[in-house]
């Protein structure tokens, strides 16, 4: 398992729950926005696997549950086997996935090795930009995956969210409008506000210097509450992983959790 990072300590990833957060390396994206560049490539700096299952294991009390992002999860050939060890500890697991490969994600939730799924919806799926994914080699646009990952998570009746990150040129209020069509039901979508302080593609994102405030966000929401729950999630503590190894494992208890918008890392 190519892992690039772990937080140590979330309030914010798992609804209502305390989990920490690892981070895969490798992604079949490439926004130009996204905030983690360096788990792009799976050449990244690795942390081990067993050093991640050390720190569950001695904390498995004291955290309800880990979520899986990157990256991309669902690339890692062996990410049942890892979600296996993590379940024997009896840790929930949350899976944050891109929606590129739905048939990895059906197979993870037969095998009740997922409990709660977060789907990136980055942008018009009738309209898909190239610039976030290209075409397969077969010319297969990534929206076509994406949509079957909505559908299986709206049919599936399975603990999930919807999450945009509000970027132009990616998301205005046609592709919102677009988006809330798609995935109207009961699954609810969350609308996080771009963070312009590091991304993939500086150069790129500098282009669309005007990029959507809270009223924009506001009013994304207001389009949406029509087809499904909409929530608006502002700029605040970003997702970023932290370099980790087993000298880093506390011994002091953590400290109490301050407002729920906190994310706690035990040093």
């Amino acid at each position: 398992m190519l892992l690039g990072g772990l937080n140590k300590l979330s309030t914010l990833d798992y609804p209502s729950k305390v989990s920490a957060v690892a981070f895969t390396l490798g992604c079949d994206f490439r926004c130009p926005y996204c905030h983690n560049p360096d788990l792009l490539s799976a050449g990244g700096p690795p942390v081990a696997e067993s050093e991640v299952l050390a720190y569950l294991d001695k904390r498995k009390n004291l955290i309800d549950a880990l979520v899986v992002s990157g990256g991309e999860p669902t690339l890692q050939p062996d990410l049942p086997a890892f979600l296996s060890q993590v379940k024997a500890m009896g840790y929930l697991i949350k899976l944050d996935t891109n929606g590129s490969n739905p048939h990895i994600g059906k197979n993870l939730n037969a095998s009740s090795l997922i409990d709660s799924v977060a789907l990136d919806l980055k942008a018009d799926l009738t309209d898909w930009p190239e610039a976030l994914a290209p075409k397969t080699a077969d010319g297969t646009s990534p929206a076509t995956k994406i949509l079957q990952t909505l559908n299986l998570l709206k049919d599936s009746g399975f603990p999930s969210e919807f999450r945009t990150t509000c970027a132009s040129p990616f998301v205005t209020a046609q592709a919102i409008l677009s988006l809330a069509k798609l995935a109207q039901g009961d699954i609810p979508w969350y609308l996080q506000q771009y963070r312009p302080d590091t991304v993939a593609n500086p150069a790129y994102m500098r282009r669309f210097p005007d990029q959507p405030d809270e009223n924009d966000l506001l009013a994304f929401q207001k389009l949406a509450s029509d087809y499904l729950p909409c929530h608006v999630r502002l700029a605040s503590v970003p997702r970023t992983p932290v370099p980790f190894t087993a000298a880093q494992l506390p011994t002091a208890p953590f400290p109490s959790l301050r407002g729920s918008d906190a994310l706690a890392q035990v040093a």
